[in-house]
């Protein structure tokens, strides 16, 4: 039996303030989608900030990322209310996980027992760490959005590099389902190591 490879994990540095968050997470995570989504799409696009960014018209992914963006954004919310108003900014963490079904082979364990014979195997994660700000003046909320201006470039660009340089870890389409890769939105995963991620579900 081959040893299961740890999947690769890139980390992208959010930063946003309570305005502009949900705009932002919603483009980066679009972004990702655009690279690593495989059905058929008919591609759009949004402006974030100073920047055009793809999206991908699936009501499907769009409820699913709206919700997440959407919980996190409420737990920044009352966390910060529960420590105070929240003037220097709150972190959270979202992770994208893309899986490829592989058969399950024969064994004393496993040997018919799971439905079809298929698991899932995760083989790339995208992690976002998140830092939610809330400036109090006009000088404070222009810094922050320049800095919000350079981190959505940064992200976008470190995304372009990773998709166009990594490619080998990516497994061959070997079904003719519509999306041959499930994928999932984990809202603060643990970052010890992935195999803690599975009961997470």
């Amino acid at each position: 039996m081959e040893p299961r490879k740890t999947p690769p994990e890139y980390f992208l540095e959010i930063f946003a303030d309570t305005s502009s968050v949900k705009d932002v997470l919603k483009g980066v995570l679009n972004l990702i989608f655009f690279h690593r989504y495989f059905p058929s799409i008919r591609p759009s696009t949004v402006d974030v900030l100073d920047l055009t960014l793809p999206v991908i018209n699936d009501v499907e992914l769009e409820t699913l990322i709206d919700s997440r963006v959407t919980s996190l954004v409420r737990q920044h919310l009352s966390s910060s209310n529960a420590y105070g108003g929240g003037g220097g900014g709150v972190r959270g963490r979202i992770a994208v996980e893309f899986f490829e079904k592989k058969r399950k082979r024969a064994g004393l364990w496993f040997g018919g027992l799971a439905g079809k014979g298929e698991e899932e195997v995760c083989w790339e994660i995208w992690t976002l760490d998140v830092t939610i700000a809330t400036p109090k003046t006009e000088s404070e909320r222009a810094k922050v959005r320049k800095a919000m201006e350079n981190m959505l470039q940064k992200a976008a660009f470190k995304i372009l590099a990773v998709v166009n340089r990594d490619k080998d870890h990516i497994p061959p389409i070997t079904t003719s389902d519509a999306n041959p890769f499930p994928y999932r939105i984990v809202l603060n995963p643990r970052t010890d190591s992935w195999g803690n991620r599975i009961g997470l579900y």
